[in-house]
């Protein structure tokens, strides 16, 4: 099991946790980690981009000048590649980026991860975050107390933590997510990974 500290709301450690060692302490396999994060960015990507090719450029639809007896290169059109204007030979074309991965890898990616945060001392877990009320103040204060409001900090909620959802949603550097849109490029894309207790619980529980 991997010993991790449990933080209160005022940044002092009241207990210490036992969590799987199969999820918080496992050996990073940064290869995983890499490829993972790679596929998830190229499934990002829209695909849009497009250039005209030589059917799809208006004109050109007569032979600029006959084929013989002119002294100068036989042109089929004024709308091929080699003129101004023409169209663009092999351009992009739309497409998907998308690419295929396991879901084993993406798991051994997730629990790399984790493992790494808590390695390099980048992983924080508080007992609970339950504001009263939707205010910036209180979740820019609970950063201060445990010394995260100058980092890039990744909090991990539960879904139905809506408070502070809109707490954190508004602080610069800070990313908000639920447990369910906890993936390898969102818990890695940070200098600072804040965890609930129940969060921390959920995803040990699916990667275990």
């Amino acid at each position: 099991m991997s010993k991790v500290e449990i933080k209160d709301k005022g940044g002092k450690v009241v207990k210490t946790a036992d969590f799987n060692s199969a999820v918080f302490g496992i050996e990073p396999n940064t290869h995983v980690m890499h490829q993972v994060i790679v596929n998830y960015l190229a499934g990002l990507r829209q695909g849009t981009h497009a250039t005209k090719g030589r059917s799809f450029v208006s004109g050109g639809g007569k032979k600029p000048w006959r084929q013989k007896r002119t002294g100068r290169a036989r042109q089929g059109s004024i709308r091929a590649p080699q003129w101004r204007g023409g169209g663009v030979v092999f351009g992009p074309t739309p497409h998907s980026h998308a690419k295929r991965t396991n879901n084993k890898e993406i798991k051994l990616a997730m629990r790399s991860v984790l493992s790494a945060k808590l390695k390099d001392g980048e992983l924080v877990v508080v007992d609970a975050i339950d504001f009263k009320a939707p205010k910036t103040k209180d979740a820019q204060n609970l950063l201060a107390k445990l010394g995260l409001d100058n980092k890039r900090v990744t909090v991990v909620l539960d879904e139905d933590n809506y408070q502070g959802f809109l707490s954190f949603r508004n602080l610069p550097k800070v990313r908000v997510i639920g447990t369910s849109d906890a993936n390898a490029h969102n818990l890695a894309d940070n200098k600072a990974l804040l965890l609930t207790e129940k969060s921390a619980q959920y995803l040990e529980g699916v990667l275990a």
